[in-house]
């Protein structure tokens, strides 16, 4: 209780001392205030805070909140920004992080293993946390899966080079345990646990229309096959089921010196329904409604939830409009509502 007072004490004369820098900043931009004794500068403003929280704020958070504060005193960062949010390497064990007197935050690692090249981007991160791992795909084509076994990462990549496809989106397969990812014009299955670099990803096409999203379709069985939805530019979405069988009987020989095991679409459990007039920003199945949703730019056929079984027939769909289209959408079990953005 009276380390609780303590620091309440000690966030209101923080707090005084931030207000006094921001009058000090505004009052110099208009040219009304003459330096004085009461002059608060960086090493003013260092020495106070490390007074008023001792150890439990870094000298880099301490730096960063002080020009912060000085760019631009119309937007006010948080009190608690002072206590930074990375715990790094050099910042102490988790036992002395425990015994900060502000508060517990959770530790976070930052990956410095370089995934992909100059000039690619991160296009889908994925955390599967039954088999505790996390799960990225580049533009340009390298899928990485980053394992935090013994509380270290290790990473697995897969190369897809392909010169005119982009990697629009990833997800994961938890029952055959594959990586799925999808591009302008192909799917992309990879086997991450194959010991053979060059055979162990399958391409499914041809894809008419360009994919610009792939969410996995969760269940409880346990039979060996998953199934995505996947959206387009066209507005359709789709429904592809895989099972095991499909990689060991239905592959067709690709090129010589190619990584990659072709599969037919045609000869896949595939079904597709035009949903959207625009492009379809995201699918999601919601496991707990047993509704996949979907959204567009679209603002007639914004947004879609209904059954799954919807794609396979030609029953009414429930939707709704928003004024030029919805491109994200989420859901709260506890709160039992879907939130939007257009």
């Amino acid at each position: 209780a009276l380390e609780l007072m303590d620091f309440r004490n000690a966030l209101e004369q923080f707090q005084k001392l931030v207000e006094k820098m921001i009058t000090q900043k505004t009052k110099e931009s208009s040219g009304l205030y003459a330096k004085g004794d009461d002059e608060i500068d960086y090493d003013t403003f260092y020495t106070t805070t490390q007074t008023l929280f001792g150890p439990a704020v870094k000298d880099h958070n301490v730096q960063t909140f002080f020009r912060k504060i000085m760019s631009n005193v119309d937007e006010r960062p948080e009190w608690l920004e002072i206590f930074g949010c990375f715990i790094g390497e050099s910042d102490g064990s988790l036992s002395q992080l425990k015994e900060s007197m502000v508060f517990l935050v959770s530790g976070k690692q930052q990956i410095t293993h370089s995934v992909v090249k100059r000039k690619d981007v991160i296009k889908g991160l994925v955390k599967v946390p039954l088999l505790d791992f996390t799960l990225t795909a580049s533009q340009k084509g390298v899928l990485t899966v980053f394992n935090n076994q013994r509380k270290s990462f290790f990473s697995y990549s897969f190369y897809f080079h392909q010169d005119t496809a982009w990697i629009t989106g990833c997800d994961f397969l938890p029952h055959l345990k594959y990586v799925v990812a999808v591009t302008e014009s192909t799917v992309i299955v990879w086997d991450y646990k194959s010991k053979e670099s060059k055979n162990n990803g399958f391409v499914i096409k041809p894809m008419k229309n360009c994919l610009l999203c792939v969410c996995t379709v969760t269940t409880s069985d346990d039979l060996p096959k998953d199934s995505i939805l996947m959206g387009d530019d066209k507005g359709y979405v789709y429904l592809l089921t895989l099972t095991s069988d499909d990689f060991i009987m239905k592959q067709y020989k690709a090129e010589k010196e190619s990584q990659f095991k072709f599969l037919d679409s045609e000869s896949l459990n595939m079904v597709k329904r035009k949903l959207h007039d625009d492009w379809v920003g995201k699918v999601k199945y919601i496991p707990a409604l047993k509704r996949f949703g979907s959204c567009s730019t679209d603002s007639i056929n914004s947004f879609v939830l209904d059954d799954i079984k919807r794609l396979e027939d030609n029953l009414p769909v429930k939707e709704f409009s928003v004024p030029r289209g919805v491109n994200a959408f989420t859901y709260c079990g506890k709160a039992k509502v879907i939130v939007t953005g257009g």
